[in-house]
């Protein structure tokens, strides 16, 4: 029960897990992610990501870290953030990667100097995109930066073009070329790697996601309401998609699921998350406001 959830937590009261397990709470959400089998829908968040399977939220069974920016690509999960405690690693963990669905992780780099809070990893291209607030010691300048191997070789992207400060970031599944990032200014899209953008969709940009099907390009915007559209690549129509009431509130993160290209999840600001298994045209709430269904 919703109420009774965020009583027990706002209390802060201890539970026995043998007596009554800790209902599943989403304090933030930082990403949104499919493991590779379509199975789970995975939630970084500041205590480790939990899992939606089969209808049920649990815990995944690996560190607790406080994930920041967060990204599948090419079977694999990308991250960003700050290390559970007592792990032992240096803090912010820079860039790490999960090749088993975030049981374990190691490091591809920039431990202890970068928590890249935008990180967008391409599917099939090897390519990952992250917005960096701060220089370090492979990027001398603030700003979109990429890498084709790992981690390790940054390129810095101009992004001429691009207007108001990054939201949300997107690459191609196949194309690394290709990078899409919302703003408040509106929704940019580069063919070049970043070194130039156009625009795409004016409004407030919330989110960005490229279809798995490599031909269409999935934005949320926010005006009075949330909006959804999904639009043909290279100028192609655009199409509204019908979302679930949301009271000031829009969407933040999207995913779909690699197996059943059909299922889609949205999660929104305010902690809620959504799943479709039909396109979108119909929606199923899981988490309310960080409360787990």
């Amino acid at each position: 029960m919703p109420h009774l959830a965020g009583y027990l937590l706002g209390a802060c009261i201890a539970l026995s897990a043998a007596a009554q397990p800790q209902p599943i709470t989403l304090r933030h959400v930082h990403g949104l992610a499919y493991s590779a089998d379509g199975t789970k829908l995975m939630v970084p968040s500041h205590d480790g990501l939990a899992v939606f399977e089969r209808g049920r939220w649990s815990r995944e069974p690996g560190p607790p870290h406080d994930y920041m920016g967060f990204s599948a690509g090419g079977g694999n999960f990308y991250a960003s953030g700050h290390p559970a405690p007592g792990s032992g690693i240096a803090n912010p963990f820079g860039l790490i990667r999960s090749r088993d669905g975030g049981r374990t992780w190691e490091s591809l780099g920039l431990q202890g100097e970068s928590d890249f809070h935008l990180l967008a990893a391409s599917g099939r291209a090897r390519a990952i995109y992250v917005w960096s607030e701060e220089p370090n010691s492979r990027m001398r300048r603030s700003g979109l930066h990429y890498t084709l191997d790992d981690g390790r070789a940054w390129r810095r992207a101009p992004a001429a073009g691009l207007e108001g400060e990054p939201r949300a970031l997107a690459v191609h599944p196949e194309n690394p070329a290709q990078v899409a990032v919302a703003t408040p200014r509106g929704v940019f899209e580069s063919v070049d790697s970043g070194s130039t953008f156009n625009r795409v969709a004016g409004g407030q940009g919330t989110a960005v996601f490229y279809d798995l099907d490599g031909r269409h390009l999935w934005y949320g915007l926010f005006d009075s309401e949330a909006r959804l559209a999904r639009a043909r690549l290279r100028a192609g129509p655009m199409a509204w998609v019908q979302l679930p009431r949301m009271e000031n509130d829009a969407v933040a993160y999207l995913a779909q699921n690699p197996a059943s290209r059909s299922g889609y999840a949205i999660a929104t600001f305010r902690r809620s998350v959504y799943v479709s298994v039909d396109a979108g045209r119909s929606w199923s709430q899981v988490a309310e406001r960080g409360v787990a269904r």
